[in-house]
């Protein structure tokens, strides 16, 4: 493996916002409130637990930081669940999409462009922290990690999910990417480094979940089976996948 840097990051994503790839919205006029609603449909019919893990309508009136917002489709929940809505994505195109998904709603949020790693905000200031599916594409998660924990007040939570590496899904792809590629000796985390969505993604085990958000009070991991792990897989095999092997680790820590 060798050293990814954000900016490398940011250009990858600068391309395509999370989710809003052409094979989901179905040939509709990019940025047209079809194409967002197109956005939302998938999202929630291919990971419905993302409800269950966020909670949104439980945060009701908090102030809240979205570390990442992508297309703006969670932070949309968010906003219509009557939080006070912040956001902030390394990328100009997630701030844009999100501004324009929310404006269709007649919704807002402060939103702004900056690097996780060094958040823009005042000491805990945050009730909630939510970043789903980010954090490890950053080239230095523990700093992500540290800042969001800097910025939440006492007792505040953060909910997220991170990629696990004890997976169905890692496996399929060091199959794939190292054992029948003809190279063996390739670790998981180098193929999914190489081979998942921007260069320098990483991945966890619930041990290093739990050491990385150590300064946390509480730390809970839900791990749940994705369609990202069952594909492919006979329906008959995959419903006995525990949810331990799957792909996305929501994770809700609570600060001291």
């Amino acid at each position: 493996m060798r050293a990814v840097w954000n900016e490398q990051v940011r250009l990858y994503w600068e391309r395509e916002p999370c989710g809003t790839s052409p094979q989901l919205t179905r040939g509709c006029a990019e940025g047209s409130l079809e194409w967002f609603r197109q956005i939302e449909e998938h999202r929630y019919r291919i990971e419905p637990f993302i409800h269950a893990i966020a909670q949104f309508t439980r945060f009701r009136g908090q102030r809240m930081l979205e570390v990442g917002v992508g297309a703006g489709t969670d932070h949309l929940q968010w906003a219509r669940a009557g939080l006070e809505c912040h956001g902030v994505d390394l990328t100009d195109a997630g701030i844009a999409t999100t501004r324009r998904h929310l404006a269709y709603y007649g919704l807002s949020s402060d939103l702004r462009r900056a690097d996780a790693e060094h958040l823009p905000f005042a000491d805990g200031l945050f009730d909630l922290v939510y970043s789903w599916g980010v954090i490890h594409h950053s080239q230095s998660p523990e700093k992500v990690i540290r800042e969001i924990h800097r910025v939440l007040k006492p007792g505040g939570c953060f909910v997220g999910m991170l990629y696990g590496r004890h997976s169905i899904l890692a496996l399929k792809k060091w199959l794939r990417h190292a054992l029948l590629a003809g190279r063996p000796w390739r670790s998981v985390e180098d193929v999914i480094w190489h081979h998942v969505e921007s260069a320098g993604t990483k991945s966890y085990t619930q041990t290093e979940l739990r050491r990385l958000f150590a300064e946390f009070s509480r730390v809970e991991l839900l791990p749940v089976i994705t369609p990202h792990d069952t594909s492919h897989c006979p329906r008959w095999v995959s419903k006995f996948f525990p949810d331990d092997w799957g792909w996305f680790i929501g994770v809700r820590a609570t600060r001291a």
